[in-house]
């Protein structure tokens, strides 16, 4: 029965057209049957999960998942690195089950595109997102969401600003989200290290690979501030972390090894040569 809904979504998706109800309606039917099996104790694994809709693989699928778990009771997103906001990790969230939020980017034309789309499709049930076209620095992240508008508990965090992911995660203290992804460099392997702050960064910098926080680094900064990891998307680089306390038993907590499994991962690993003996901290 999992596996004809996860079919259903991936066909609709395959012919691009994202706004019809049936989407809506399949995915609220997946809604409903994880909430099913949780209510008898029976446990799905997360990533047979997955799923693409608006996000760049298959994380909208994964975060139905889990906020079927923990439920829905705080539809707010803060997406920073947003890009226009369609391709993104909170879209879904907001088209088909009537969250709203913010969308952060440094990008004036991508955040100029992203408010056209919304306006063309609005939600009829739904706040239009707000967008933000700022450079995000530790210095500055708090700032802006709040002046947007926003602090306290939300319902998602979504890091991906290549480059000071671990910083700004760090930094961030006006929001508290109940679910966080966020990029990591998985080319570093199963290191502990972080390139160091730079609040000048742009990708590529001085080379493309010398940015960001390998894996390791990233779930002790998550366990330093209350987080389990509890997976990631296939290609294991963007890990998804939920507050400790929140849906453990259907959530338990797992290795950053079992997430890096796909072939890409270990090709990866020959991309940190050139920078091996670059400056790096531990996390």
């Amino acid at each position: 029965m999992l596996k004809q809904f996860l079919k259903n979504i991936f066909l609709m998706v395959k012919i691009r057209n994202r706004f019809i109800p049936s989407v809506q309606i399949t995915q609220r039917q997946l809604f409903h049957y994880y909430r099913d099996h949780i209510s008898r104790n029976q446990l799905i694994p997360i990533a047979e999960t997955g799923f693409r809709v608006f996000s760049q693989f298959e994380e909208d699928g994964k975060l139905l998942f889990i906020f079927s778990v923990i439920g829905m009771d705080n539809k707010i997103f803060i997406e920073i690195g947003s890009d226009d906001g369609v391709n993104s990790n909170s879209a879904n969230l907001y088209f088909n089950f009537g969250w709203h939020g913010l969308f952060i980017d440094g990008n004036q034309r991508s955040i100029n595109r992203g408010k056209k789309f919304f306006d063309k499709y609005p939600h009829p049930c739904s706040y239009t997102p707000k967008f933000v076209c700022e450079k995000v620095t530790r210095e500055n992240v708090n700032l802006l969401i709040e002046n947007a508008g926003y602090r306290g508990e939300v319902g998602l965090l979504s890091i991906d600003i290549d480059g000071n992911d671990y910083w700004i995660w760090d930094a961030i203290t006006i929001v508290d989200p109940k679910v966080v992804i966020i990029e990591t460099h998985n080319e570093f392997g199963l290191r502990n290290i972080v390139v160091p702050y730079d609040p000048n960064y742009s990708f590529p910098g001085k080379h493309p690979q010398y940015h960001g926080a390998s894996p390791v680094a990233m779930q002790k900064l998550a366990n330093k501030k209350g987080y389990r990891l509890v997976g990631a998307n296939e290609l294991g680089f963007n890990f998804i972390f939920v507050k400790n306390g929140l849906g453990e038993k259907q959530l338990p907590e797992v290795t950053v090894e079992s997430v890096l499994m796909h072939p890409s991962v270990a090709e990866g690993y020959k991309k940190f040569e050139p920078v091996k003996d670059w400056d790096f901290i531990e996390g």
